[in-house]
């Protein structure tokens, strides 16, 4: 019997596979929100590296993004392709490459480029991205109105028979009924933050939204025809085990990436020393125990005006770039960060400085210095002090070549 004879009382069978794929990708976002809170509960080490940039989380939600724009890119061209019938998968597209190039700051910490001073100066995370110098409010109601109006409420108008022919005439294509669970679920943990870094986990679990709905619109659109569940089952375990698997291989890769140029971890640790000198100088104020910063959004938010004026800040006299002075970036034109660890479980209140060292990621915990990342403490002490063995130069004009 063709799909077309089925009674109208019948299910045809694509629709019927596809209902099990979809329930199963609302099964694997959820299982996303259940890893995120397992972790942070019973292996808070892990989740902290897990959310930190170029590792696999982050990765994978680039990934998924550009999976999802990928096959909304198969959408639009399908035969019979004319821009004005195509527009909303062209934008489904261009949406999905701009969040996933976004996701990893259009390739900043991969490439090791300075972004424009323009970003240094009112992003406070300097990285070159445009979300992070919008104001928070706006950047908030955006994701609320993706997740609610594109994965809620628009597969839910739908379901009125009026409203969805009006859709298809105009060619706005709507998430499908099933995938509303997974959609409603990214934005309960959106608007409870369940956690501390649960933006990141959000990401995540939409950019899987947005792959699936991605696959599900593409079956709509395949002209295969399925007795059973699997092959459409197949495609979105495949999918989701594909994302996993290039966001291990990219952050694997992204950890092994190293500066040519010895110099610049003898510059970072001069530098370093010089920032130590600038934090005991007595010249910045008391502020309380807790936090973790770049140096840079320490500095505006706390007011701390002596620190562009300090012995880090002269350095631009000996050669180091005006840019890398004003932001206190590293020689691999990132962030200096300070971190500061009140006092618990036996261990003394400690404070220290640090870059992210030569692979421009952030390898350490905090109790901890990992991989490459260089530092200087201030108070305390860290276990495993992991630095590279070249001592800092002596001499300040030792610096005067320091690498922009």
């Amino acid at each position: 019997m063709s799909q077309n004879n089925i009674p109208k009382n019948v299910m045809p069978p694509n629709t019927q596979a596809g209902l099990v794929a979809d329930l199963i990708a609302n099964l694997l976002i959820a299982a996303i929100g259940v890893t995120a809170f397992l972790l942070w509960s019973f292996a808070p080490d892990s989740y902290y590296i897990l959310v930190q940039e170029d590792e696999i989380l982050e990765w994978s939600t680039f990934w998924a993004f550009i999976g999802a724009g990928g096959i909304y890119l198969f959408v639009a061209a399908r035969p019979g392709f004319s821009l004005t019938a195509s527009w909303f998968p062209i934008g489904l597209l261009l949406f999905c490459l701009f969040v996933a190039l976004e996701e990893i700051s259009w390739g900043q910490r991969l490439f090791g480029y300075r972004p424009p001073e323009y970003f240094l100066q009112f992003n406070y995370q300097q990285e070159f991205n445009l979300h992070n110098v919008i104001e928070t409010g706006l950047r908030k109601l955006s994701v609320v109105v993706v997740i609610f109006g594109y994965g809620v409420a628009l597969p839910l108008l739908g379901l009125i028979p009026a409203v969805r022919r009006l859709i298809g005439r105009i060619g706005i294509l709507a998430p499908a009924p099933i995938l509303i669970p997974a959609f409603l679920l990214t934005g309960i943990m959106q608007q409870s933050y369940p956690f501390k870094f649960t933006g990141e986990w959000i990401e995540m679990m939409l950019g899987a939204c947005f792959l699936f709905a991605a696959l599900a619109e593409a079956r709509l659109h395949s002209t295969t025809t399925a007795g059973s569940a699997t092959p459409f089952v197949t495609r979105t375990t495949g999918a989701a085990l594909v994302v996993l698997l290039a966001g291990w291989g990219s952050a694997l890769a992204t950890s092994h990436l190293r500066s040519a140029d010895p110099a610049n971890v003898t510059a970072a640790q001069f530098e370093l020393e010089a920032l130590h000198k600038d934090f005991t100088s007595g010249n910045v104020g008391a502020r309380r125990c807790g936090f973790h910063r770049r140096i840079f959004t320490f500095t505006e938010k706390t007011g701390q005006s002596y620190l562009y004026n300090g012995a880090f800040a002269h350095l631009a006299q000996q050669g180091l770039s005006e840019q890398r002075a004003e932001f206190f970036l590293d020689p691999w034109n990132y962030a200096y960060w300070i971190r500061d660890n009140c006092a618990t479980n036996g261990r003394s209140n400690t404070t220290y400085l640090y870059s992210f060292g030569p692979n421009r990621r952030r390898d350490s915990t905090r109790w901890e210095i990992r991989g490459d990342d260089i530092a200087v403490v201030m108070k305390g002490a860290i276990d495993d002090f992991r630095i590279p063995a070249d001592p800092p130069p002596t001499n300040p004009a030792n610096a005067s070549h320091t690498p922009d």
